[in-house]
């Protein structure tokens, strides 16, 4: 073997040892694993329903305080997806039992999630939590074969093509006459990886009249919204977490989660 030819076969090597590393790193990021990270929250904002193939449920917030969770305020309703919820990639250890989310199912994921930046129509709002405002050239990306799966975008950064065959623009109201459901959001931390097909593009937001389900997101009135948004911090590490009442109940005790009534 030339010496060229051996520096070639080095750099191979080092490539595909760099690749591996870095599947297994992203694994581990995205909860592959049975990965515990949640118990470091300090804030939590349960969303509970009455089955996976309910359509509406309940939000509450939760404090970590005095070595347990305690309410913070009273429980709202809110809707999810249009053929309830499924399991998704979130904090939580993979479920085997129960409908696994799908990109175009119509479902919200369930499990443990992080809470990533606000977003919203305007310049600013009034939260803590990092904010990005939206224009007419944002995009969340819902094609899986793209590059840019599962991540808000600008066309102006990143071109035009990156867009093709989104049907996620994130200034709903320039597009569908006014429409309010993305004036205030805040991004669930669902397949963080970007896998092919897992889902994408799952928010918290505003829905345009009460009760009407998502595409899989988790939407609400814009008072729930707002006191969301002005009560999170990052510093406390907040997590979302949607089960329906069977699965909580059943997954409770082993993953910390707030007592409930019952």
């Amino acid at each position: 073997m030339s010496h060229l030819s051996s520096l070639h076969a080095a750099f191979r090597s080092f490539a595909v040892a760099a690749a591996l590393l870095a599947v297994g790193a992203s694994a581990c990021a995205t909860g592959a694993a049975p990965s515990q990270s949640w118990r470091d929250a300090r804030q939590m904002v349960l969303v509970l329903t009455d089955g996976w193939d309910a359509t509406t449920g309940t939000l509450q917030r939760y404090e970590f305080r005095d070595g347990r969770w305690q309410s913070a305020a009273a429980a709202t309703p809110i809707a999810v997806g249009r053929n309830g919820a499924a399991w998704g990639t979130g904090l939580h250890p993979a479920q085997a039992d129960g409908p696994q989310k799908q990109e175009g199912d119509g479902r919200a994921p369930a499990g443990v999630f992080t809470l990533g930046d606000a977003f919203g129509y305007a310049a600013q709002a009034d939260t803590a939590m990092p904010y990005k405002p939206m224009h007419a050239t944002s995009y969340c990306i819902d094609v899986p074969d793209s590059p840019l799966y599962n991540r808000i975008i600008d066309t102006r950064e990143e071109g035009e093509d990156a867009a093709k065959g989104s049907t996620e623009p994130m200034r709903l109201d320039l597009r569908n006459d006014g429409d309010p459901r993305y004036r205030n959001g805040l991004v669930i931390g669902h397949n963080a990886s970007a896998a092919p097909g897992a889902g994408s593009c799952i928010f918290a937001h505003l829905w345009r009249t009460p009760g009407e389900p998502t595409a899989g997101c988790t939407a609400m009135a814009p008072e729930t919204m707002d006191g969301l948004l002005a009560w999170l911090r990052p510093d406390a590490r907040p997590v979302f977490v949607l089960l329906p009442r069977a699965e909580y109940a059943r997954l409770a005790h082993d993953w910390q989660l707030p007592e409930i009534a019952r």
